[in-house]
């Protein structure tokens, strides 16, 4: 390994690389091929989950910071050049980016791109379903952390967003989205019990409900360390209520694990960042909305792409380059912010 100056954080220190393929598609130095990329399109979000932002809300992006939908497309067709074939596109809540359904449009028309997928707390969602399934949205993922609305007010800090979190869910199913995922941040003492009925709907309805164990940043370190629940505590908890087996789950592009009661038109996942880490299998690398590409979800790295887009330079090297110093795995620590790499709060590189 060498060392070669990038940006981290804002600042260019020697970082270690590995070499990668000059040319092909992307793989990484641990041999990782790379075709997902996350893209945050907005910081901002309409909710004030415990687990995810401050209930005062972040220092927001100035709107020249953030790319424009034509600057994305431009990216995503440099990527998809290099053997990128999968999209989730995120927040923040990516819905309360105007004319959203015009980016995915854009995005669709870029030869090699195959899926297209949304992240949303389902707010707008009855407004903007129907539109979002024509424009060539694919799958939906809705964050959806309690069946009682009071709770579900009272983890967004947002009175009154249960009642359209449950009409976006209904509005997702008219227009068509399938499958449907369903994730839960499970919390001690704020929905933990709430486990085996969220496991019941799979029985019933062709929903796949994906228990996630809280991930630790700056704003939310004693949720991360008082309410911390494992993905072997959830699933002995759902197991309680009926024999499991393992399936291969619905398509997508994550890392869950998913099971299924016999005969169930669903399944039961669980995302487990902390407990069993699965980042050797890691296929993705995530474009924060002021054009940062960052090779991993948490620690400091990340590559500027906005400034050298928008002078005209080559993109491909410095995607190269992220590759090199995309690491082998984070190393968060439960109740601490030492391996997040300052994030304040998920929304502000996309979850």
């Amino acid at each position: 390994m060498s060392g070669r100056l990038v940006q981290i954080g804002g600042i260019s220190p020697v970082v270690p690389e590995r070499p990668v393929p000059e040319s092909g598609d992307m793989h990484d130095g641990f041999g990782r091929r790379i075709e997902y990329l996350r893209i945050s399109v907005t910081d901002k979000c309409n909710l004030r989950c415990v687990y995810c932002m401050p209930e005062e809300g972040l220092p927001w992006l100035r709107r020249e910071e953030i790319l424009s939908y034509e600057e994305i497309a431009h990216l995503v067709g440099v990527m998809a050049g290099m053997g990128l074939s999968r999209i989730r596109i995120t927040g923040g809540e990516p819905l309360v980016r105007r004319d959203l359904p015009s980016l995915v449009r854009m995005i669709r028309r870029v030869p090699g791109i195959d899926d297209v997928a949304l992240s949303t707390n389902a707010v707008l969602l009855p407004e903007l379903a129907s539109e979002l399934r024509d424009a060539g949205v694919d799958r939906l993922n809705v964050s959806l952390d309690s069946l009682r609305a009071d709770r579900v007010d009272a983890i967004s800090r947002r009175p009154g967003s249960a009642d359209a979190v449950f009409r976006g869910l209904e509005a997702a199913e008219r227009a068509g989205f399938t499958p449907i995922k369903v994730n839960c941040v499970v919390m001690r003492g704020r929905n933990d019990d709430e486990v085996a009925d969220f496991a019941r709907i799979t029985r019933e309805r062709p929903w796949h409900v994906r228990f996630i164990e809280v991930m630790p940043t700056g704003e939310n370190l004693g949720v991360s360390r008082d309410e911390f629940v494992s993905s072997d505590e959830i699933l002995a908890a759902v197991g309680a209520i009926g024999e499991l087996r393992p399936v291969a789950g619905p398509p997508g592009n994550g890392p869950a694990r998913y099971f299924a009661f016999d005969g169930a038109p669903g399944t039961v996942g669980v995302i487990t960042p902390m407990s069993h880490n699965y980042c050797g299998t890691c296929n993705r690398m995530r474009l924060t909305a002021d054009g940062q590409l960052r090779p991993c979800l948490f620690g400091d790295l990340q590559t500027d792409l906005r400034g050298p887009l928008r002078r005209g330079e080559a993109i491909e090297p410095l995607i190269r380059q992220t590759l090199r110093i995309k690491p082998e795995r984070h190393w968060l620590v439960q109740g601490s912010d030492a391996g997040s790499g300052g994030l304040a709060a998920l929304s502000q590189v996309g979850g």
